[in-house]
């Protein structure tokens, strides 16, 4: 039976053996010696109860403790105590554990618990499946000596885990795999494997449709656009009723034209997945153009666009980058009310890296359109970017380009007081002019 421990019952309890231990020993006629053999019963008796102890706790085989006596039973109750407290949070653990497990094998993905140096602590069933790996066979095991793909040594090394990575299975041959690894727990992560064969079948068809519908469309519309311009060169024309719809035939079939071409651009950059990035981008020159194309699109809408560049370049595709430039500045034309201000920037930050901006004066965007704006064929207002020629892919094209060279496209705008587009460009990848110089 437990019980509270009280030093003053020990207290009294120590003061009444002294007691009748002086007792006897006056009785006896030896005071000293009674007192010193009651002491040394007293140790041994200790030591018993010690030995009692030390026996239940290593060789035992009974949960409950001996029976002791005095000071040394509210010992061994404690301890008992401690030993059931205990034993009930195992059980919640263990519960815990089984229901994590069973929670983890219900999941439609393969899930690897890994250390801190990449070994394999446990996994479910379905990473036998899709990533090969046996369980309890590969425990301890570093998982990337399972799953030996320079690709995914590479993610693994890098310890950048914002965007997942698509490697082909070590299963099957001609199916896919998503990785994606979570931080866990401080020591610990989460190797989270799905199969994205079928998304990869349906994106590539895609890819391919969109491709192959454009080419196709492209060859008629060159012809009609052939037609069309040598018609207008007719002085006769205007004179005629043919006017006004040879002008919208000439609209809609040049909107078609450059719809076309961007998305064959954007098939392009969909198919290409690296960028050489040993290749120097004069970006200043590439600004001297911008500017005079730029001058020429805003002859009608006479805004005051201003250049500030500084004498840097970079390391990527000069296409591409250009590409990424241009549709940046011509949203900003075509979106701003006539005698609005553009201000583009191309400027070198202090920790070395490089940023391009677009600020202009137009109506803004809404915040609830923000994150959709760079989706492709999305448009604000739809009516608004008919009348402008807008297509939807212009940001689209944007966004792809800026994947390629490890950047994003970061939008800040206020309805009615205008709108900013810029990236930054890795460190890296930003060159001194006059490192172009001795290269």
């Amino acid at each position: 039976m437990m019980h509270n421990f009280s030093w003053w019952r020990l207290g009294w309890t120590l003061l009444a053996y002294g007691l009748v231990l002086g007792g006897v020993g006056l009785l006896l006629g030896a005071p000293l010696l009674v007192l010193l053999l009651g002491a040394l019963g007293l140790v041994l008796w200790h030591y018993w109860q010690l030995h009692l102890l030390s026996r239940w706790l290593w060789d035992g085989r009974q949960f409950t403790p001996p029976r002791g006596s005095g000071a040394w039973q509210h010992a061994f109750d404690g301890i008992y105590f401690l030993q059931r407290k205990n034993l009930k949070r195992r059980k919640e653990l263990g519960r815990l554990l089984k229901r994590f497990r069973e929670g983890t094998e219900a999941l439609p993905d393969a899930v690897v618990v890994m250390n801190e140096e990449r070994e394999i602590v446990w996994c479910n069933k379905l990473a036998t499946n899709i990533l090969g790996i046996r369980w309890p066979e590969d425990n301890g095991q570093r998982v990337d000596n399972l799953l030996r793909r320079p690709e995914f040594i590479s993610y693994i090394k890098r310890e950048q885990y914002q965007e997942p990575l698509i490697i082909p299975s070590p299963v099957q041959s001609m199916a896919s795999i998503e990785l994606r690894v979570i931080p866990y727990t401080a020591n610990e992560t989460l190797l989270v494997a799905r199969d994205v064969t079928r998304l990869q079948q349906l994106e590539q068809m895609r890819r391919d449709f969109v491709a192959n519908v454009s080419h196709e469309l492209r060859t008629p519309l060159t012809v009609l656009r052939g037609y069309l311009e040598m018609i207008g060169e007719d002085p006769r024309l205007e004179q005629g009723p043919w006017g006004k719809p040879h002008k919208m035939m000439t609209d809609q079939v040049s909107r078609m034209y450059s719809l076309v071409e961007q998305l064959l651009a954007l098939s392009r950059l969909e198919a290409k997945s690296e960028v050489d990035n040993l290749k120097v981008v004069p970006v200043p020159a590439l600004m001297t153009k911008l500017e005079a194309d730029s001058q020429a699109l805003n002859s009608h809408k006479q805004h005051q666009i201003r250049f500030h560049v500084d004498e840097l370049s970079m390391r990527g595709d000069g296409e591409q980058m250009m590409s990424a430039f241009s549709n940046l500045v011509a949203n900003a034309i075509h979106y701003t009310p006539a005698g609005g201000q553009i201000d583009v920037r191309w400027q070198a930050l202090p920790d070395g890296r490089a940023r391009f901006s677009v600020t202009d004066t137009g109506d803004g965007i809404a915040p609830e359109h923000v994150l959709r704006i760079t989706e492709r064929f999305y448009r604000v207002d739809k009516a608004r970017s008919r009348n402008t020629g807008g297509s939807g892919l212009g940001l689209s094209i944007v966004k792809h380009v800026l994947s390629r060279h490890r950047s994003r496209l970061d939008i800040e705008s206020t309805l009615g007081k205008g709108s900013t587009f810029s990236f930054v460009i890795p460190k890296d990848l930003v060159v001194r002019n006059k490192s172009v110089i001795n290269e």
